[in-house]
């Protein structure tokens, strides 16, 4: 946060009662801030008077605060040397400093100004504003309190100390330290009652930790004037998209920017037009955001703002390469723009583009030291690629008397961005408590992942299934390959292979069915919510039976938060030969239903899901018989590095593997990050 510097009026002041009335009008303009006259002034005069001391300290403070402080350093340096024991001289100097921000070279100077003159208020004040700009906040608080006890009335000391306390209170927001923040905040309202900058800062600590109660209440108090209530107005509308009210949001951004077109205030139009359109892209009204950006293009108050607003309606749409071109020209204009940093790191994740992406959030937080969401970003990356462990129990049953319990662990190793290895072992064992049939078997998988190229990738899997089926035992090799293409936005492809060993039940075990399944799946968004989905497979099994299946479903999203979909599935599935007394394989199968899916949060760590499903089923010329499916799973977040699932499902639907109509499952999965770090070596490796 900007500490201002404000000693201008003291030194006028000063000057007023021990200077000549003939430099009066040169005061006044210095006072008033109009610089480039005092400039102007105190340059004739001192073609009048050279030797004059203070025309040439007001000379020098003119020319330093029109813009000029290097120049201004140094007449006052040669100022010093001719009057080396002159505090006013010494004093200018010293801010003379400040003004060229090179605060590290002012801190001596002021530490030996006040070791001299330690009740001399402007050495004190100085140095208090030395210690802020350093952003030694601390220390610049003792040093205030200081200058207001040699000076309790001052307003300029009152000034300073309420932009110690901002700038100190946004250091402990960096540090996530958010109640520190606000007590700061709220000390700065005993000199200042109602203060806007306080108020600002307030809300928006407010908005970072969620509590939209609160940042909307303190959005109302700042809301004194009508230029001000647009202000709140735009607060208001972030704080009720962060509380998920999206409608609610657009509903009070189209109120701020309708009322914003009374008044010539650039800045409050930019802003307000600013949220106006965020609005509009987290409404998903992603036409009319595109409209009104471009006719922003076309005004005067283009500029980095209006490729901001592009740039994540681009993230929004999936259209990630528009994005990082208007990153890109943000950060051509301002290399140091948080929007253009951060923005660009996450369209580079988003593009997956992993190490550029890493590369990017760190230069962020070169800049931005401790940012929160930058660091987040961080940790969400480390996340998908450090080691993982996961453990997955099931417990299931079905209507033909077939139990299973099945135990899995998952191992998950990426080494690089691009080369990751996963390691499986399966225990599973099955029993017909009518028939007394059991098997079991132990599946071992070892698999690589390889990135071939950004949003392309190889992944392969192969390994044994050793079975037992009562006095019977086999092994046979099983393998499964997929290439995963996004080769479109909005569209992913997969082609797949995979070799498996039946093993529904203790009988299909014993048939030592090894199953051969080529498949295609396809999956299509939209930016008005809809979607289709398509998975083609065939199926070559070694009793020489075949499989052809076909499954379609296109769905609508309702809702974002909580993701809500519905939709309508169709299924066929047809064998070459019927072997009903052994697995379900009929000649022709179809299946329509409609289906709801949910998704949401509980808590900040919780987090829920549901699926539902009815239609109707037809088997061959068998009549038409219902549908019903249901799934649902509570996952909970107990740590950054640990997280479990239990989940529950149930189907009536007829399937190639399951020989009856109802099939229940219940489960619990456990996922632990078994290292604090990814092991990708050079993180910070630059584009």
């Amino acid at each position: 946060m900007r500490i201002l510097v404000i000693t201008a009026i003291l030194f006028v002041s000063t000057f007023i009662v021990h200077g000549q009335n003939a430099m009066q009008e040169g005061f006044t303009f210095l006072e008033n801030g109009d610089f480039s006259k005092a400039e102007v002034f105190f340059k004739a005069y001192l073609e009048k008077e050279p030797a004059n001391k203070t025309a040439n300290i007001c000379y020098a403070r003119a020319v330093g605060l029109n813009g000029a402080p290097e120049k201004a350093n140094t007449l006052f340096g040669n100022l010093l040397k001719e009057y080396p024991k002159d505090f006013e001289v010494a004093i200018n100097y010293n801010e003379s400093f400040l003004w060229a921000k090179q605060y590290k070279k002012a801190k001596p100077l002021y530490e030996d100004l006040i070791a001299e003159y330690p009740d001399k208020f402007a050495a004190v004040l100085g140095y208090a504003n030395t210690l802020s700009n350093l952003k030694e906040y601390p220390e610049a608080l003792v040093w205030i309190n200081k200058a207001l006890a040699l000076s309790p009335d001052n307003q300029s000391a009152k000034i300073s100390k309420k932009y110690i306390r901002l700038g100190y209170a946004n250091a402990y927001v960096n540090a996530q330290e958010y109640e520190k923040g606000v007590k700061l905040l709220h000390a700065i309202f005993t000199d200042f009652p109602g203060d806007k900058d306080a108020l600002l800062n307030l809300a928006n600590i407010h908005l970072i930790t969620k509590d939209v109660t609160k940042a909307k209440n303190t959005y109302k108090s700042y809301a004194t004037s009508p230029q001000d209530s647009i202000t709140a107005l735009n607060g208001i509308a972030l704080a009720e998209h962060i509380d998920e009210n999206e409608k609610d949001a657009l509903e009070i951004a189209t109120m701020a920017r309708r009322r914003v077109a009374k008044f010539d205030n650039v800045e409050l139009k930019k802003r307000t037009y600013e949220r106006y359109v965020q609005a509009l892209i987290w409404n998903r009204k992603f036409r009319t955001a595109r409209k009104q950006i471009d006719s922003l293009e076309t005004t005067k108050i283009n500029g980095n703002w209006v490729l901001a607003l592009r740039a994540t309606l681009g993230m929004y749409t999936g259209s990630f390469k528009i994005s990082l071109a208007s990153y890109d020209a943000i950060l051509a204009n301002d290399s140091k723009s948080f929007d253009g940093n951060l923005g660009k790191a996450n369209a580079l994740f988003a593009s997956d583009r992993i190490i550029p992406a890493y590369a990017a959030t760190y230069k962020t937080l070169e800049v931005f030291k401790n940012q929160k969401d930058a660091v987040g970003l961080i940790e969400k990356m480390n996340i998908v690629h450090t080691p993982t462990i996961e453990e997955h129990f099931a417990y299931t049953f079905d209507n033909g008397n077939n139990v299973a319990v099945s135990n899995t662990l998952n191992a998950f190793f990426p080494f690089s961005s691009k080369f990751k290895t996963t390691l499986s072992y399966q225990f599973r064992t099955t029993e017909n408590t009518i028939s007394g049939s059991k098997a079991d078997s132990h599946v071992l998988l070892g698999g690589i992942d390889y990135k071939l190229m950004p949003l392309v990738n190889l992944n392969t899997v192969f390994g044994i299934n050793n079975s037992h089926f009562i006095t019977d035992a086999y092994t046979l090799p099983i393998f499964d390959t997929k290439l995963l293409i996004k080769a479109f936005k909005l569209q992913f492809l997969s082609l797949g292979y995979q070799r498996e060993v039946q093993n529904f039940n203790a009988d299909l075990i014993g048939r030592k069915i090894v199953m051969n399944h080529y498949s295609l799946n396809y999956n299509l968004g939209t930016n008005v919510n809809l979607g289709w989905y398509t998975q083609i497979m065939r199926t070559e099994q070694s009793d020489d039976n075949s499989r052809n299946l076909l499954f379609t479903s296109l769905y609508y999203t309702v809702l974002q938060k909580p993701a809500l979909k519905f939709g309508l599935n169709y299924q066929y599935i047809s064998f070459s030969e019927q072997l009903p007394t052994i697995y379900f394989s009929p000649e022709t199968y179809q299946a329509g239903e409609l289906f709801a899916d949910i998704r949401g949060k509980i808590s900040e760590n919780t987090t829920y899901m549901g699926s539902f499903a009815t239609g109707l089923q037809k088997v061959e010329e068998d009549p038409k018989t219902p549908i019903f499916r249901a799934e649902a799973a509570i996952k909970h977040q107990f740590g950054k590095r640990l997280s479990g699932n239990i989940y529950g499902k149930y189907s009536n639907i007829a399937s190639a593997t399951a020989a009856g109509f109802q099939f229940t499952e219940i489960g619990a999965k456990i996922k632990w990050l078994f290292t604090k770090k990814p092991w990708i070596l050079d993180l910070k490796t630059k584009q």
